[in-house]
């Protein structure tokens, strides 16, 4: 319940200043289902979660995935920490992190997640991870691909889409990342030009 309260304390607070600084059109919104879902965002700005959650409206409380590099930086870790964040180590099989997003699923809340797994720029591509798709096919909760911008600047508008929710049937490990690619072909065909 404080991370909740928190968290709506944030977008009271946030809102306001992106749509000075960073103003941002929402497409898509209806397709953010009520429950659990895996929202999946591509990944180029550390105000991504900020903006991405901003996006999704008020009634929309969520659970962002951080990387555990995030707690050196006291400031950060308290503001990650009283909105619910969950820390995952990289590079390792961090089952800790993982059975809590599962359990937060299972309880019907939101989790973003972003599966190019760090922030990408440019024209740069990198491997998607296939975590993202272990989870929904554990959990069954749907996954939300959803585009934003990497080349957005101040006080221009930009597009954030959320794209059809769908769900991943039971499959292999050898299906995970075809799987995760699959996914990020969803998020770039959300592309769109403002």
């Amino acid at each position: 319940m404080k991370n909740r309260r928190f968290y709506k304390f944030l977008y009271i607070l946030a809102r306001p200043l992106a749509a000075i600084f960073m103003p941002y059109r929402v497409y898509g919104r209806e397709n953010i289902p009520d429950g659990a879902a895996i929202i999946c965002p591509n990944h180029s700005h550390i105000l991504d979660p900020i903006l991405v959650s901003l996006a999704m409206g008020f009634i929309h409380f969520c659970r962002h995935v951080s990387k555990a590099e995030a707690k050196k930086n006291p400031v950060y870790k308290w503001l990650l920490d009283t909105a619910g964040s969950i820390y995952v180590r990289r590079g390792e099989a961090d089952i800790e992190s993982y059975k809590t997003c599962i359990r937060t699923l299972k309880a019907g809340e939101k989790l973003m997640i972003f599966p190019e797994g760090t922030r990408v720029h440019g024209d740069s591509v990198v491997e998607p991870k296939s975590g993202v798709i272990r989870m929904a096919a554990r959990s069954g909760a749907p996954i939300v691909p959803v585009y934003i911008p990497r080349d957005r600047k101040l006080f221009r508008r930009y597009p954030i889409v959320f794209g059809e929710p769908y769900t991943i049937e039971k499959a292999g490990h050898e299906d995970y990342d075809p799987m995760a690619r699959e996914l990020m072909d969803r998020i770039w065909a959300l592309k769109r030009e403002e």
